[in-house]
């Protein structure tokens, strides 16, 4: 028997009301496999899918899905099929979920799949109990097949960030795309001043300190390999002098 989604509270944010704004510049655009004129249009959707699953800091070739293109391409899926193989692909595990805490994961997929933020803590923790019970692909069928998201995108459309423009507001809310893939929670276990020989210091998560800077750099090794370079060097020029003692 499968754990019930634990009850959370939707919050009154701007994708729950219905929008009336004249369409512009800011507006994402809609692509559905219903009005396809003409193949060029089936490659804008996918690569639109594509955008908005991986970002498009991940849309490499190493990324792509041939085989689910194909099976777009032919009718024997839909998008909401090929939406779901992109986030239980063997790439997309290993790019986000691998690198990602179980809550920063559940934040990410809402954002590309149901196309908004999360609500609040509460969600992000009872869509975590099913991400941790079910596994991945057991997590992505069931946002999948949430109301929201069959009311809002349904078998054909793509989904898009919801109701990113506010009209009480002279600038919309920032692209999901925009945010960090990896949260503190990945960048803490990187070796930033350990194990590091000349440069034991990244500048991306702290400012320079160079206390901390000489401090954290293993002397002792580096002392050895000036040593090693050092009796390389007379010894190459020892073999060339006996090489050429003329000169």
């Amino acid at each position: 028997m499968s754990i019930p989604l634990l009850s959370y509270v939707p919050s009154s944010q701007n994708q729950r009301v219905i929008g009336y704004e004249i369409p512009g510049d800011e507006q994402p655009m809609t692509y559905s496999s219903e009005n396809l004129l003409s193949a060029s249009d089936m490659d804008n959707l996918i690569m639109a899918a594509y955008r908005q699953i991986f970002n498009e800091q991940q849309m490499t070739r190493s990324s792509r899905q041939v085989f689910l293109e194909s099976q777009l391409r032919s009718g024997q899926i839909t998008v909401r099929d090929f939406i779901k193989g992109l986030a239980t692909s063997d790439v997309f595990r290993t790019r986000n979920y691998d690198t990602n805490n179980n809550y920063r994961f559940v934040q990410m997929c809402v954002q590309r799949i149901l196309g908004r933020q999360v609500y609040n803590e509460r969600e992000k923790l009872a869509w975590s109990i099913v991400l941790a019970t079910k596994g991945l692909k057991g997590f992505i069928d069931d946002l999948l097949d949430t109301e929201e998201y069959l009311s809002n995108f349904g078998d054909n459309v793509v989904p898009y960030q919801r109701r990113r423009i506010l009209p009480q507001r002279t600038q919309g809310d920032l692209p999901f795309a925009r945010m960090a893939r990896y949260d503190e929670y990945y960048r803490a276990k990187l070796p930033l001043s350990r194990g590091r020989l000349f440069f034991p210091y990244d500048s991306q998560f702290a400012p320079f300190d160079l206390e901390i800077f000489l401090n954290g750099i293993d002397w002792q090794t580096v002392f050895a390999v000036i040593l090693i370079v050092a009796g390389m060097i007379a010894l190459t020029l020892l073999i060339g002098y006996g090489l050429n003692p003329a000169g």
